[in-house]
């Protein structure tokens, strides 16, 4: 979600609700200038302690677990960048 500065000052409290479930990006002059996200959101982008596994070390409920999990309808734009 895109918002101009000068609606974003007006209207603060409607935007903080909504970087609760999405990223508010703030314009200004038409360019994206900051971004508010939820505190749990930039908490979790801020760890340091985040591993990166190999499928081998995954167990067998794991990977089931994965091939059993479906996108939500609203990412479905995503599936364009694996066609790059």
């Amino acid at each position: 979600m895109n918002v101009p500065a000068a609606e974003f000052q007006r209207n603060i409290g409607l935007y903080q609700d909504k970087a609760l479930s999405e990223p508010v990006f703030v314009t200004r002059n038409g360019r994206e200038r900051t971004v508010l996200i939820s505190a749990d959101e930039y908490r979790r982008l801020k760890r340091r302690d985040r591993q990166a596994l190999r499928v081998e070390e995954l167990s067998q409920e794991e990977i089931e677990a994965i091939a059993g999990t479906e996108m939500a309808a609203e990412h479905s734009h995503l599936d364009a960048e694996l066609d790059r």
